[in-house]
């Protein structure tokens, strides 16, 4: 299967490279730890809204830009690139589509059945949303306390609310990552804030989160390769750049072929959504497995390689490593999409 881009794509990720080159350098990421509750800075985000991203996969008759899951894949690994501390993925890939009605059946293909009704008074159209944070993809709420609407998980019922925030009581989680700024949210569900109840769309729902978690992971792979490498470069020992000697160049080349695997399989999982493919789920924790270990292994190498100066969290490096390892397990760890890959194929 060829995986290429049209170069409308490909303008659609280079406009989002340039963008958080300019809103979002790790000083802004820096921040994000800092930031009291509900304080997190939005100008990068605001900036994603201006360009269309947050309603890339919102069709053209709610006012989304009207593209799939193929153009979103290559912003949202530049977001991880950058280690963006925004909810864009809960945000673009779950919440829009799902406020916007773009509801499919078990196979992806639109079906009249899978409609959803008509939305609920209080609930917004996909351009009122704002920022969303759902614990769709476990416990653990990012940007809770930052986030216009709330995205649960009733699970008894399997249905999905979109919530006020000053309806919940939320209780801060300190985790290894602390831009993503976590917090468990206590809710009662009612019947007015029901968004979705079908279960096909809620799996989609779901599926769309793990593939966006997985284009992050490709990117933060990918900075913390590309930081090493320009670390390794002007390093010396010895007289000579540590770039030279063949156990750090084994190590860095190894963590590319990861990457290199992983990212295929990403944007293969970008297709199956995009088509409606029937082995939809299977691509997707095909693409959340790998990528998540190909970015723990970039990582690995990347603190190796960087020495003892990698663990100081006055280095930059932490910031995309601590978000690696919190990523690695949401959305399902690469374990438990193995083990769906494996039912999927019938082992």
């Amino acid at each position: 299967m060829h995986f290429g881009f049209d170069d409308e794509q490909i303008a659609f990720r280079d406009a989002a490279r340039d963008l958080f080159a300019r809103e979002c350098p790790p000083a802004v990421v820096r921040a994000a730890w800092d930031a009291p509750a509900g304080e997190l800075g939005r100008a990068v985000w605001d900036r994603l809204a201006d360009m269309g991203v947050l309603a890339t996969i919102v069709p053209a008759d709610s006012d989304g830009l009207g593209l799939d899951e193929q153009s979103l894949v290559l912003v949202l690994e530049e977001a991880g690139r950058a280690g963006l501390p925004h909810p864009l993925v809960e945000t673009a890939a779950v919440a829009a589509p799902l406020v916007a009605g773009s509801a499919t059946g078990p196979t992806g293909q639109d079906t009249d059945d899978a409609l959803p009704a008509p939305r609920p008074a209080g609930i917004p159209d996909a351009h009122g949303l704002g920022m969303v944070a759902t614990d769709l993809g476990g416990p653990h709420v990012a940007c809770a306390a930052d986030a216009d609407w709330l995205l649960l998980h009733h699970r008894p019922s399997g249905a999905l609310h979109l919530v006020d925030p000053a309806a919940v009581v939320l209780s801060p989680v300190d985790t290894v990552d602390g831009a993503r700024r976590a917090a468990t949210v206590d809710w009662q569900p009612a019947p007015e804030s029901v968004i979705v109840d079908d279960p096909a769309v809620v799996e989609l729902a779901f599926d769309r989160g793990a593939f966006g978690t997985a284009a992050v992971l490709v990117g933060l792979g990918q900075r913390m390769l590309d930081m090493t490498v320009a670390y390794v470069s002007e390093r010396e020992q010895f007289g000579v750049p540590i770039g030279s000697f063949q156990a750090v160049k084994h190590r860095l080349a190894d963590a590319l072929k990861e990457l290199a695997f992983a990212r295929p399989a990403v944007h293969r999982a970008a297709h199956s959504l995009a088509v409606g493919a029937a082995t939809r789920s299977r691509d997707v924790s095909m693409a959340k497995a790998m990528a998540s270990d190909a970015a723990r292994f970039a990582g690995r190498q990347a603190l190796q390689c960087h020495g003892a100066i990698g663990y100081t969290v006055e280095h930059d490096l932490h910031l995309y490593l601590k978000r690696t390892w919190a990523l690695a397990t949401a959305w399902g760890d690469a374990a438990w999409h193995r083990d769906r890959v494996a039912t999927a194929i019938g082992i």
